[in-house]
Order: structure tokens, then C-alpha cells, then sequence
């Protein structure tokens, strides 16, 4: 994959102007047209979130993610993986060796995700959201 391509050129898709005035719809359409090279861990939470372009960004979210299963965009510690773990159930199916290495990750790094300085609340919708994640399988 050539990282100096925007996901609109990788997939041929070019979505024009927004015809929407939101933040999330403006800033999807803005990092469709950014370089992979330029994109940092909020991107890749942004669009995995809405499910976007998944082929492309889940393997960028795992170097991330294997680098510190807990990389933060803007919102709080695994902001990232919880994104991850919500994305699209069909490219989880579609994508079974995916899965079991996102499974095993998560699994090797239980002990990190608990003792995170993340309020309870967020702790355990990391880990409700991976146990739906598991039922995907």
C-alpha cells in the first residue's frame, strides 16, 4: 500500500464537497483526502468509527495498536481499539486472521488495559466491546 495516496485515490472514490455542515461529516471528507503517511491516531479513530474504508485502515490501526494496545486519539486511552472493536461485524467475518490477531492482542495486553488510569466506566466499554467483539466468531 503506498502511503503517500489518500484513501480517495487508493480506492478511486471521490466523494466532492461535503453537502452536509457537521464537524464528523466535514472532517471525514478532509481525511479522505490526506495522505496515509499524514494520519494520526484520531484519523484512524474517526473513520474506523464510522466504518470507513476498513481494508485500508485497520492494518494502520494495528501498528498502532501493537505499538500500545491503549493509543489515544482525542478522546481518552484506547479510544483507538474501542473503534476497532465496533467497526463493521461483515469485514470481521469477511477477515477471520484479522480478528484472531486483534483477539490475541487485546488478550496479551489484559493486564495494560486494567490497570489504565481510565475511569471504570470507559474500562469496562473497552471490555464490553470486546466480548461482542468475540461473538463475531
Amino acid at each position: 500500500m503506498d502511503l503517500n495516496k489518500t484513501l480517495e485515490e487508493l480506492e478511486s472514490d471521490y466523494w466532492g464537497e461535503p453537502k452536509y455542515d457537521s464537524y464528523l461529516v466535514q472532517t471525514c471528507h478532509r481525511l479522505r483526502q490526506k495522505p496515509l503517511k499524514d494520519f494520526e491516531t484520531e484519523d484512524l479513530r474517526i473513520l474506523i468509527g464510522q466504518s470507513f474504508s476498513l481494508d485500508i485502515l485497520i492494518p494502520l490501526a494495528f501498528i498502532e495498536l501493537e505499538k500500545n494496545i491503549l493509543a489515544e486519539g482525542d478522546c481518552y486511552e484506547g479510544d483507538l481499539l474501542v473503534s476497532v472493536l465496533k467497526s463493521n461485524k461483515k469485514y470481521w467475518i469477511n477477515n477471520s486472521e484479522k480478528w484472531l490477531k486483534l483477539c490475541n492482542m487485546i488478550s496479551d495486553n489484559i493486564d495494560a488495559i486494567k490497570n489504565c488510569d481510565n475511569p471504570d466506566k470507559i474500562k469496562n466499554d473497552i471490555f464490553s466491546s470486546f466480548e461482542e467483539f468475540k461473538k463475531i466468531k
